[in-house]
């Protein structure tokens, strides 16, 4: 069932775990390419001093960030890796959930790909279907997405979206730790434990 705006608009924080084993569903060229979700990241401006909404900015790049829960915010780090952060909570403050990384899913709807990788460690195919989504560049890639998805909505789009397939998280599966790659934020908001994975997930960015 395809997530519905209410479930967006909910507190940041709750809406970074809720959308752990969510299905991110994207059609290209006429096939769907399929992500679970395993890891995310909440980034809550304008107190946060890791949003790009810190104390209250508005730009071009990070307007998106703005939106009512459930739209796309997608930029250009290092001028070549995608990175694709979902609004969250009610409009007009920067708020967000970068994706992290994925488990990728065949089109069957059949965990195959990630069975595979289980049942085959140590061998080479497995190190290869582990890194097509295991960072929120490389997930971005898999999807196939671009610049041509900032502001796309969530609720309404025909060419991407999030499903809810009836998969629960348990509390005790969620392991929660600091973001990534935020040392510029200072010590205070470096620490903040707003990153989430699903516990002994193979295809999580970092340990």
């Amino acid at each position: 069932m395809r997530l519905k705006r209410n479930f967006y608009k909910k507190n940041t924080l709750k809406v970074a775990q809720d959308l752990l084993a969510k299905y991110i569903v994207r059609v290209f060229e006429g096939k769907k390419i399929i992500g679970q979700i395993v890891e995310t990241e909440a980034y809550i401006g304008p107190q946060d001093n890791a949003s790009h909404g810190f104390g209250g900015k508005i730009t071009q790049r990070n307007r998106a960030e703005y939106l009512i829960g459930g739209y796309v915010y997608i930029y250009l780090v290092y001028g070549m890796y995608w990175q694709l952060n979902i609004t969250a909570g009610l409009a007009g403050r920067p708020e967000c959930v970068l994706i992290r990384a994925l488990e990728p899913i065949s089109e069957l709807k059949v965990k195959s790909s990630a069975f595979a990788l289980r049942a085959s460690a140590g061998r080479q195919n497995s190190k290869i279907l582990k890194n097509l989504t295991n960072g929120p560049g490389k997930l971005c890639s898999y999807l196939k997405l671009d610049k041509s998805f900032y502001g796309e909505d969530l609720v309404k789009s025909k060419r991407i979206w999030l499903e809810d397939r009836g998969e629960k998280v348990k509390p005790s599966q969620i392991i929660t730790k600091k973001r990534i790659g935020i040392d510029y934020a200072g010590t205070y908001w470096a620490n903040k434990k707003w990153r989430f994975y699903i516990k002994d997930n193979p295809f999580i960015s970092k340990n």
